[in-house]
């Protein structure tokens, strides 16, 4: 992948997450920054990394649509499910690279949408099982490397013009 497809990729995971309010606005904008330097270049794309973080709050609501726009990405409106699956497929990925335990990742989507979302109501499932480990034969091993699947299985979804699903892949 070249560093422009990784650079959009990283933007369109970053707008999910914080459509979802998992990261804040000055995290897009140093995505959308990231992206400038990776070869990615739009007008609105420009303006976005021109904020400042004293104005990324009140300005990224504005320009990250637009900015996505004009990049072939999709914004997927707060509290949308396609924006609740897109935001678990960047948390997922952000768990294969290692920023999240699989532990944690369980925690957040469970945390976040609870056993409601069917695309990882697995996940709400192995967040409950860490908590019952020593009461079972399970071990925290054996859970981890359920939760890796899961999250390879949400990665492997395509990132742009996703459809959301109404059951796991």
């Amino acid at each position: 992948m070249t560093a422009p497809e990784t650079a959009a990729m990283a933007l369109q995971d970053h707008a999910a997450l914080w459509s979802a309010r998992h990261i804040g606005a000055s995290e897009v904008v140093d995505c959308a920054c990231d992206a400038l330097i990776a070869g990615l270049d739009t007008p609105g794309l420009r303006i976005l990394a021109a904020c400042t973080r004293a104005e990324a709050d009140y300005d990224v609501h504005d320009l990250l649509p637009a900015a996505l726009d004009e990049l072939g990405l999709v914004f997927h409106p707060a509290g949308s499910r396609a924006g609740q699956e897109a935001a678990a497929r960047a948390l997922a990925r952000r768990m294969l690279a290692g920023t999240l335990t699989p532990a944690e990742f369980a925690f957040r989507i469970h945390q976040r949408f609870g056993h409601d979302l069917l695309l990882t109501a697995r996940l709400a499932e192995l967040d409950d099982e860490y908590a019952i480990l020593e009461d079972g034969d399970t071990t925290v091993e054996q859970v981890d490397a359920e939760v890796t699947a899961e999250a390879r299985r949400l990665a492997r979804h395509p990132l742009i013009g996703a459809a959301p699903t109404d059951a796991p892949s």
